[in-house]
């Protein structure tokens, strides 16, 4: 059985996922999109160059969402989160918590560093708090230091991904952890959100594929490598971060990086050109671009992973027509 707010956030989701909040190209235009259609929608603080613009895009948000919901009345409007790395104090992000809290936003995802403050003061708040992981000692950590949810971030997520294999990191995590689980990592379409469920997650966070939507911020070049490529264009290293990431190596190359030397990296930046940048001009991408060949708008992208899912709930119980095949004893 799913933990009551596990059970209470899908209860407000036309489907068990969320839009993930992605560096640069998640803003107002795709949170706002992906709330619409009835996902959670994830905003990156760090995606607004400062505190007033990122004061603007809630305020517009909130408009949006609230405008759509006295045009359609009775839609499923997903909730919208707000994805803070903790490389700052927490006491210098409680303006901007606060901001959110006024806002109607109430849950909260953090990346990177020890979350137990940052929970204390969403708590505080009445907000929740999902911790981004990417192995299971990073895991205990999180869930000891009181977090709601756990976005466990497996192998073949794009970005700062880790290399388990749901099949062993998600059962894993559910055996010491009872609060809320997100799988991440290569979920494309609605067969792989209903795996993850089946795995014991209560959730899935869609990250690449909402990358070729129309209304996120990449670049048309960016989403034309989408369509184009695959997992053997993806380079696993922590050779442009400092962090082990999945990186287009199409876009590496566009970017004058030597791709025979990219495991010799090892320290951020320090061997881009001075006027490249990761994640703006350094494109990421997860192994679901394999199933990635078109570019729709975000809306019909849910509709379509909401069939894809359907159709997967309505397979067969296997296990059910398994134990009527078993001899009597």
């Amino acid at each position: 059985m799913p933990s009551p707010i596990a059970a209470d956030l899908r209860a407000q989701l036309t489907l068990p996922a969320i839009c993930a909040p992605m560096m640069i190209l998640s803003g107002p235009e795709l949170v706002t999109a992906a709330c619409k259609a009835g996902l959670m929608g994830a905003l990156p603080r760090h995606n607004a160059r400062t505190e007033a613009e990122f004061a603007s895009w809630l305020a517009r948000i909130r408009a949006d969402l609230d405008a759509h919901a006295a045009a359609c009345p009775g839609a499923r409007i997903g909730p919208v989160a707000v994805n803070f790395v903790l490389s700052r104090p927490v006491a210098e992000l409680l303006p901007e918590i606060d901001q959110c809290i006024a806002h109607g936003i109430r849950h909260f995802i953090t990346a990177l560093g020890n979350p137990a403050e940052m929970a204390h003061a969403v708590h505080q708040r009445g907000g929740l708090i999902f911790h981004d992981v990417t192995n299971l000692r990073f895991a205990r950590k999180a869930a000891e230091a009181g977090v709601d949810g756990l976005i466990c971030i497996g192998g073949g997520g794009g970005g700062h991904s880790g290399t388990l294999n749901p099949f062993a990191f998600i059962p894993k995590v559910r055996a010491f952890f009872d609060g809320v689980i997100v799988y991440a990592g290569c979920v494309t379409d609605g067969a792989a959100i209903r795996a993850a469920e089946v795995l014991g997650a209560d959730l899935a966070y869609v990250g690449t594929r909402f990358i070729a939507t129309c209304e996120a911020r990449a670049p048309e070049a960016y989403k034309q490598m989408l369509i184009a490529g695959g997992a053997e264009d993806l380079r696993y290293s922590p050779g442009i971060t400092g962090v082990n990431a999945n990186w287009l190596a199409a876009s590496l190359e566009r970017c004058g990086v030597d791709l025979e030397a990219l495991g010799a990296f090892s320290r951020d930046y320090a061997h881009l050109p001075p006027d490249i940048r990761p994640w703006r001009d350094v494109w990421s991408a997860g192994q679901g671009v394999e199933l990635i060949e078109d570019c729709p708008d975000a809306a019909s992208l849910v509709a379509r992973l909401r069939r894809e899912y359907v159709a997967a709930c309505a397979v067969p119980d296997l296990a059910a027509s398994a134990r009527q095949a078993e001899p009597a004893l």
